[in-house]
């Protein structure tokens, strides 16, 4: 798989701390919150991810992508368990795994199985990002997990260790060990930190309707013959010169994420319809089905107006990046979500 200008907005352990200290509770910023506590007990935030160029060659290795990190995300709370022998997860959200299959917990597994500890945890999944977005909550949980696990461990893997041991059970979770800002090749799991090439303060809003992409269904559709030959190397050269804009947001996904879900397609065609300058860009994430527009954070009239989108998840996201051995911190009054009314919600500030 080969995507450029692949810009993504994922899971992220947001932190004011690097380490918990024994018998104390500490709280790390976070967005969305809850859970049970023992003794030792952290908060993590998850982002969701987003593309506005992705590019399919034919072979794995060449695989290619921009990545960012944006504001949207789930939260997790860690809390150190008394069993020496099982974690458990419980979540908000129906429908979701709790058991060894979802990622939280095979990161984990993970990290037990390379690091030699023995601490389990209870954690809750105060989910945000919706599934079957092309966001990457997925991933960007678990690369949180394998974050928070270290930090209860006093921080004997260090990051590139914990980038390296990722890829073992997922190919998008080794970005989210970068700066939030890189480029990716191979499936994804090569990560190299660049420069971030857009402004933290640059606004953009999700718009996800009800139903979902398949990917494996979106992959079964592609047609290598008919990607686009750009150069992922020259469409990131143009972010670097001339910024975002709408001829660098190359997606291969589209065009078989537009069969399987036909809506999809005419919601981006209305999306950039109602374009009146407030956007540089609109695109779909990943492999759908969420459309992305950079420019503004305010959802374009037609979610309120015309009841055949009463039901679209919308929410406002910037771009984040985070320090070497932090987590990354939510900017102020980021995440808001949008209501058919024109009211919105803030996220509540977690505190120490």
């Amino acid at each position: 798989m080969a995507c450029s200008a692949h810009l993504l907005s994922q899971s992220l352990y947001q932190s004011h701390r690097s380490c918990p200290a024994p018998s104390k509770h500490l709280r790390f910023q976070a967005r969305p919150a809850a859970a049970a506590s023992a003794g030792v007990s952290s908060s993590s935030s998850t982002r969701s991810r987003r593309s506005p160029s992705v590019r399919v060659a034919a072979s794995a290795e060449q695989g290619r992508k921009k990545i960012e990190v944006v504001s949207l995300g789930d939260t997790i709370k860690f809390s150190l368990s008394p069993s020496k022998s099982k974690d458990r997860l419980s979540t908000n959200v129906a429908g979701v795994p709790v058991d060894d299959s979802n990622l939280i917990i095979r990161a984990l597994d993970l990290y037990r199985k390379k690091t030699g500890t023995d601490k389990h945890f209870w954690i809750h999944l105060d989910k945000k990002v919706p599934t079957g977005a092309g966001l990457g909550g997925g991933s960007s949980n678990a690369a949180t997990a394998l974050w928070a696990a270290n930090q209860f461990s006093g921080g004997i893997a260090s990051e590139k260790d914990l980038q390296e041991w990722s890829g073992e059970i997922g190919s998008d979770i080794p970005f989210f060990f970068s700066r939030g800002a890189a480029y990716c090749t191979g499936r994804g799991e090569i990560v190299q930190d660049i420069p971030n090439l857009l402004p933290e303060n640059l606004r953009m809003v999700l718009i996800k309707p009800p139903e979902a992409c398949a990917t494996a269904e979106v992959y079964k559709r592609l047609r290598l013959d008919q990607t686009s030959k750009a150069d992922p190397l020259a469409l990131l050269k143009e972010i670097t010169q001339n910024g975002i804009s709408q001829d660098v947001c190359v997606n291969d996904l589209e065009p078989p994420a537009f069969e399987v879900l036909r809506s999809l397609k005419k919601l981006k065609k209305r999306f950039i319809a109602s374009n009146r300058g407030d956007y540089s860009a609109v695109f779909m994430s990943g492999s759908g089905s969420t459309i992305v527009g950079i420019g503004s954070p305010d959802p374009p009239a037609f979610v309120y107006d015309d009841d055949d989108y009463k039901d679209v998840f919308v929410s406002e996201a910037r771009f984040l990046t985070r320090d070497e051995n932090e987590w990354y911190r939510e900017p102020m009054s980021s995440n808001a979500r949008f209501s058919k009314e024109d009211s919105l919600s803030e996220a509540a500030p977690v505190v120490d």
